[in-house]
């Protein structure tokens, strides 16, 4: 009780302390010099303890004020102790409240990025366990159901082996687009720059997809015939995985018997725009932010039964942003989607090139 008392108190019993020191001294001279004057004397006394009394009281509050926010300053390492000034710390608080303020707005603001990135971790970590849970679980039933005596069946053998080794290559899929993502993100993955004609590219696209696009019916196809190369300066094989990834996309979601079309144009002097589009089911606008997260899913069932890891945008978005570029995607839902991504061209495109300038 009695430290409690000292600590709270300190301060008042010691400013106290010097002032009635002080009056006690100036009325004992007074006393002393027995002045005939005594209202004069009277005024002086007055003036004096009035004058000594605001000395002290400025000086003590200073000091107590200032060395304890200076703690403040000291103890939180985000705020500027050398920002604090003494001498206007009873007058002007503006640089303490400030200060605060600021380290107040930037702990909030990391308190939600946080948490942010820790339901995103959550999420992310859900996915990831579910999408290696799924063809693990599938290649251990076909491994036991051998084991129990499966095995002696030639037929079922050789049925059941060739299933969980494609439940094995959906493992090694969703691990290697996982790599891929890191190392994009990292910068370990470098790009290797060279010019190309990009309408060869897609074309080459559409011959390795086209039997897939051939089950549903859907035709793969440029807007228009482009005559001349259009040649454009990137990373080849990546830039083909994106637009393997875009028609795929096309293609899982298209409807039967549909179109995925795909054009280019000038964008700007030194870029042009290639647009992926299709006809297909849509996107419903809520899901359109969320799109290039990995594992993220439009449809939770569908898309799952056409298989993919489901790191297939967040890969496209990953490699054109490694390229310094941008992607747009436009969708109305029971119409269909547009995906489109931009690239550095080379400077000498040829005038009768069958480019559309965009307006």
């Amino acid at each position: 009780m009695a430290q409690q008392f000292k600590r709270s108190y300190r301060f008042a019993i010691r400013t106290a302390l010097f002032i009635s020191l002080f009056v006690t001294a100036i009325l004992a001279v007074f006393i002393f010099l027995d002045l005939q004057n005594w209202w004069i004397a009277l005024l002086i006394f007055a003036g004096l303890c009035y004058l000594f009394s605001f000395l002290i009281i400025q000086y003590r509050v200073e000091r107590f004020i200032y060395r304890r926010i200076k703690k403040v300053y000291d103890n939180v390492s985000l705020l500027d102790s050398k920002t604090l000034s003494p001498n206007q710390i009873t007058t002007d608080m503006s640089s303490l409240t400030r200060e605060v303020k600021k380290f107040a707005e930037d702990k909030k603001l990391e308190i939600e990025t946080l948490k942010v990135r820790e339901a995103y971790r959550k999420e992310f970590m859900g996915n990831v366990s579910h999408e290696l849970k799924t063809p693990l679980f599938t290649v251990q039933g076909y491994i036991l159901t051998l084991i129990d005596g499966a095995h002696k069946d030639k037929v079922i053998r050789k049925k059941y082996l060739a299933r969980a080794n494609k439940g094995v290559e959906r493992l090694i899929y969703i691990v290697k687009d996982l790599d891929m993502i890191t190392k994009l993100e990292t910068g370990d993955l470098h790009l290797k720059y060279e010019t190309f004609d990009i309408i060869e590219l897609i074309q080459a696209s559409f011959d390795l997809l086209e039997m897939k696009a051939a089950k549903k019916n859907i035709t793969l196809t440029f807007d228009l015939d482009y005559e001349e190369p259009i040649k454009v300066r990137a990373d080849r094989e990546r830039i083909q995985q994106v637009l393997t990834n875009l028609i795929v996309n096309s293609i899982k979601y298209g409807k039967n018997g549909g179109t995925t079309e795909i054009s280019i144009e000038n964008l700007i002097k030194n870029k042009v725009i290639v647009r992926v589009t299709d006809n297909g089911e849509g996107i419903a606008k809520e899901n359109i932010p969320r799109l290039f997260e990995r594992f993220y899913r439009v449809d939770k069932s569908g898309s799952r039964k056409e298989g993919g890891s489901g790191l297939g945008l967040s890969i496209v978005k990953h490699i054109l942003e490694a390229h310094e570029e941008k992607i747009y995607v436009e969708s109305v839902f029971g119409v269909g989607s547009e995906f489109s991504f931009t690239l550095e061209k080379r400077k000498e495109i040829p005038e009768n090139s069958a480019i559309t300038e965009i307006t």
